[in-house]
């Protein structure tokens, strides 16, 4: 599996967790470096990954893309205003090469790109303020916008335009869809409620000790968060309580999670169900969450950058042998991106 995390000091971080050949517990994995590049003219708001895909944001209006599987920049994409969020879509058919990539700016507008090549397909305006985050249906369809002006959207992908907005109550930060899309949440501060996708109704809260910074979406019903108390802690959906919490997870506020969950293979089982998180202190550190509730949590492995991490993105490490695209594509593709 691969890491991608963004830093304050303009930095992005490339990091290929390893996996032990051998089944002894004694040995552990490894957080192997990949590669460092000084990428962006200001701190880095957001990453995104898929497949050997990476791409990487920051306030100098710039959208960076990288190929995994050779560890180079591949190129930059130019757009007027800089950019807050950045989600790639997937469909199933492929598993390996993104679709397209979906960008949300400050100045409230939602950019859709098609990915091979990288070509802006359209530009919607969505918020009146800058957009905080977006989040993408598993279908590919629909994807979900929360901004600075305390509004929720909803675009609608396949006509490229809006299609629902609403006030909300108090401004959010993060907005996810749970596994499978059947439902979502989003994130204000310390709280967190649960939405029903179709008609947005409240159907769960959750309050948490400090504010959350980020969070993600897990399995069976699971949704993990990370913030200013330090800890991990794992949202049950479906009792609306606290699963379980690996306390002083980072000695530092936690600013990315990442849900490194089973590929589907034959020997999915087998494989440990990881979770990855950064922190402001630069340490990224990766745990078995089935551990939690037999013993106290240990790092499975763990990386310090070094630098003051904003955000966290991973990719599985099998797709990183799938790629469907070469370099020099993507290279070009990208050059063709800034020239015009």
């Amino acid at each position: 599996m691969s890491l991608i995390a963004g830093s304050y000091e303009k930095f992005i971080w490339g990091y290929k967790l390893r996996q032990p050949k051998s089944t002894s517990s004694d040995q552990t994995l490894t957080l192997h470096p990949q590669f460092s590049y000084a990428a962006h003219l200001s701190p880095i708001k957001s990453v995104a990954v898929s497949g050997v895909v990476a791409a990487s944001s920051a306030g100098d209006d710039t959208v960076k893309l990288y190929d995994l599987a050779t560890s180079s920049e591949l190129g930059s994409l130019l757009l007027e205003t800089s950019v807050t969020s950045l989600s790639f879509f997937t469909p199933s058919s492929l598993s390996s090469f993104p679709r397209n990539l979906f960008a949300a700016a400050d100045d409230g507008s939602f950019s859709i790109f098609d990915v091979d090549p990288f070509v802006l397909l359209k530009t919607i305006q969505v918020h009146k303020k800058g957009i905080n985050d977006l989040c993408v249906h598993p279908s590919g369809k629909l994807g979900l916008t929360v901004g600075r002006d305390s509004c929720l959207a909803m675009v609608n992908l396949v006509r490229g335009r809006r299609s629902f907005i609403c006030r909300l109550v108090k401004e959010a930060n993060i907005v996810e869809y749970c596994s499978g899309g059947g439902r979502f949440f989003m994130v204000s501060d310390e709280k967190i409620t649960l939405h029903e996708a179709e008609d947005a109704k409240i159907v769960g809260e959750f309050e948490g000790a400090k504010r959350v910074l980020c969070a993600a979406p897990g399995e069976n019903g699971l949704i993990f968060t990370g913030g200013e108390d330090r800890a991990l802690t794992a949202w049950d959906t479906v009792s609306g309580k606290v699963a379980y919490s690996i306390e002083d997870a980072h000695k530092s506020r936690v600013k990315g999670i990442v849900v490194l969950s089973r590929d589907g293979n034959s020997g999915a089982t087998e494989n440990p169900y990881l979770l990855a998180s950064a922190s402001s202190d630069g340490v990224i550190r990766v745990w078995d969450v089935r551990a939690t509730n037999k013993e106290k949590s240990k790092t499975l492995s763990e990386a310090n950058t070094k630098s003051r991490l904003t955000c966290l993105a991973g990719s599985s490490i099998k797709s990183l042998k799938k790629s469907q695209l070469t370099k020099d594509s993507l290279e070009k593709n990208a050059v063709e991106m800034e020239e015009s």
